[in-house]
């Protein structure tokens, strides 16, 4: 197999660090475990960031989210992990991760997380007519 799992994410350089923009990237595999029953969980991931000096490369990523499918974890350790691990390489202005778990139990449930950097403060929107 050419690829494995991986907990490393990799970075590379903000091509526009000078300007505020949003990166969103969906992730609509993400699987773990159930840590009381074992049994698989589904979610799709939505992360939206705003970058400072550095992006997440998303091979990397994609080998990331790969390495919680024989996880046992409750979707609330877990989201709240992938975020502070996301942050911590990526040291993001602002990063927002939103996790959409299938039904459980009958049960749907969404996590969001969020990181601000501190000082640094969103533009207001532009509104348009």
């Amino acid at each position: 197999m050419p690829s494995q799992p991986s907990k490393e994410l990799e970075t590379f350089d903000n091509p526009q660090p000078e300007r505020d923009y949003t990166i969103r990237i969906k992730v609509p595999e993400f699987t773990c475990l159930c840590p009381k029953t074992g049994q698989p969980d589904f979610a799709t991931l939505t992360i939206e960031y705003v970058p400072d000096a550095l992006c997440v490369e998303l091979k990397s990523l994609k080998l990331y989210v790969w390495s919680f499918r024989d996880e046992g974890a409750f979707h609330e350790a877990v989201t709240n992990r992938i975020l502070d691990d996301l942050v911590r390489v990526t040291l993001p202005r602002f990063m927002r991760l939103t996790a959409d778990f299938n039904v459980r139990g009958g049960i749907y449930t969404t996590v969001v997380a969020e990181y601000l950097k501190p000082g640094w403060t969103p533009r207001e929107p532009v509104r348009l007519p």
